[in-house]
Parts: structure tokens; sequence; C-alpha cells
């Protein structure tokens, strides 16, 4: 029982190991070739105002669109049970408040997670992408969360480009850095074993 024991923490070590390895590696990457769309994964909103750690990927998406990357922005994610707003619509309009004209702006409103933010924006890009041909997208979110999204968008049939926000709250610190980092092996696992991670 104990050599049972030990072997599984030699396991869990090591996939935390090569997950946390994977997860600092993909954080550095930032790619920006020309797209059919910019994807902003969703975060929290408040009645309809950004979260700090939404509006540091909305601006970062921003700034994408304006240097000319992608045509469209989508902003994607639904609402937590008794909120008014979703994170996809609220992102839309402030983009829309920011000047970006309505004809470039898309939005999902119903998913909940990473994965169901990548098939939701999939799915509204269908009408702006060629037929037959893999939807191209830069996706916008946190540096911890590229490797996962990046993954998830493969699996997805999108050719998926990272581009991590630099001012996310959660890179601030290093105790949330580091959180969200062990979080995101978690998540990770919950994706290998399940198909539809977070």
């Amino acid at each position: 029982m104990r050599r049972v024991l030990l072997g599984l923490l030699v396991v869990v070590l090591a996939y935390f190991a090569v997950t946390t390895v994977l997860v600092a590696r993909w954080m550095g990457k930032d790619e920006r070739p020309r797209a059919d769309a910019i994807v902003v994964l969703g975060a929290a909103q408040y009645d309809g105002r950004p979260s700090a750690i939404y509006r540091s990927r909305l601006e970062h998406a921003l700034g994408l669109y304006t240097d000319g990357v992608a045509p469209l922005l989508v902003f994607t994610g639904g609402k937590e049970e008794g909120d008014r707003f979703t994170e996809g619509g609220s992102g839309a309009r402030w983009a829309l408040e920011q000047g970006v004209p309505a004809s470039a702006v898309l939005a999902e409103e119903t998913s909940r997670t990473t994965y169901q933010n990548l098939a939701g924006a999939k799915q509204v890009l269908q009408r702006h992408t060629p037929s037959g041909r893999r939807p191209r997208l830069v996706i916008v979110s946190d540096p911890f969360h590229m490797f996962r999204a990046v993954k998830q968008a493969a699996d997805l049939g999108i050719d998926a480009y990272p581009s991590p926000t630099r001012t996310s709250p959660l890179s601030a610190s290093r105790i949330k850095l580091t959180e969200s980092v062990l979080r995101e092996d978690l998540a990770i696992a919950g994706y290998l074993l399940s198909g539809r991670g977070k």
C-alpha cells in the first residue's frame, strides 16, 4: 500500500510539473498574425460593467483590432444566476462605447466554460468565414490561460494564436499568479479526462 501511495504521489507531482511548464511556456507567447477575428474569452462583469480582469482583456483586444490584426471582435460568455447582463454582451457594449463600429462587433452570450466560449465563437463566426476553411482566430485572455485555450481551439477545428493581456490584476501579484497557474493545471486535467474542461 505504501508503494502504491508513493507511486501515485510521484505521478501527481510529475503531472503538475509537466503542466506547469507548459502553462508557463505559453504565458510568454504572443502571436498576432492576420486573422479572421479576435476572440476575447469571458470574465466577470458586474451589472454590465467589465471587471478589472475582463477590462484588461478588452483593452488588449481593442489594441489588436486597432493595429489591424483582424476585422472582427468576438466577445464570449454567458451570465451567472441572478445576473442581468452577460459577459459577452458586456464586452460588446464596452467595445461600442470605445468607438468600434457595430459591424465589427459580435457576441456569444450563452457559454459558461472556455471550451464553450470557443465553440460559441466558432458558431457565431460561421457566416464570416469562407466555407470549408478553418477559422483563423487570435485568442485574448490571461497569460496562464493560453495553453489550454489554444489546445481546446485546435480540438474544435480552429487555427488559434495566443495574444495574452499583460495588464491583468491576476498577473500583478505573484501569489495570485501562482494560484491561477495551479488552478489551470487542474483545469487541464479536467479537460483531458472529460474532453469538456472549464
